[in-house]
């Protein structure tokens, strides 16, 4: 597999989409939003994918964030505002890796974190750190993640198979980030993301969450939560 910049391979971001590897609804938060197409100008060494044979098969992006000590962001939406607005920072933040769903388990995720951790060492970064979505949390929607964060397999590996790959490779828990990312959005929008209805006010559980959906007054709200992860350079 070839790991590239997509500031060098600028024709590849049109098929980026390809991937599929986040619900519809998570392309409509805010942060992402207003800061995402300014990632590849402004901080082209961590925007990185990987191809093989000439075909996108995942890809990791992030940006520096100014981080006093061992201090943590509240969440993705803050991690991703406070790097773009302070223009970097000392910590690597990873905001996203996506990995063609034919090709999980394959080693591919391993080999982009791997990647991101060399990105920041080169940079002179002093660590990277990850608002983890646990992928099976899914499942599990009215568990808080302040308790789903603590289980374990009983030969000691972490639950969440994505929780999983990041300690294998260094990562280390650090918190639960309970409110970590905010979708607000009128109801006809969920309704056409989830392809649910949403007929009166209420919380609903919905397919891919990891913590259910608000409704009130024709407006959806989903705080989805995240797991805190630090990696060495």
């Amino acid at each position: 597999m070839e790991l590239f910049r997509y500031a060098d391979r600028p024709d590849l971001r049109e098929v980026r989409g390809e991937l599929q590897a986040f619900p519809e609804f998570m392309s409509h938060n805010a942060m992402g939003s207003r800061y995402w197409g300014r990632l590849y100008g402004e901080f082209p060494a961590f925007q990185l994918g990987l191809l093989d044979d000439g075909r996108l098969v995942a890809e990791v992006h992030a940006l520096p964030v100014p981080l006093a000590g061992n201090e943590l962001p509240e969440g993705w939406d803050e991690a991703f505002e406070r790097g773009m607005t302070a223009g970097g920072g000392d910590v690597l933040s990873l905001l996203a890796i996506a990995v063609d769903p034919h090709r999980r388990g394959q080693g591919v995720a391993t080999r982009l974190i791997e990647a991101a951790r060399e990105a920041a060492r080169e940079a002179g970064l002093r660590s990277v750190i990850a608002a983890v979505r646990p992928t099976l949390k899914e499942r599990y929607p009215l568990i808080p993640i302040e308790r789903y964060v603590l289980w374990r397999r009983q030969d000691g590996t972490h639950f969440d198979p994505w929780v999983r790959v990041h300690e294998r490779v260094g990562g280390e828990i650090v918190r639960p980030a309970p409110e970590s990312m905010r979708i607000e959005a009128s109801v006809p929008d969920w309704e056409e993301w989830t392809e649910m209805r949403f007929p009166e006010d209420g919380t609903y559980v919905v397919p891919g969450m990891l913590a259910p959906l608000e409704v009130s007054a024709g407006v959806g709200v989903h705080v989805e939560p995240n797991v805190w992860m630090r990696h060495p350079v």
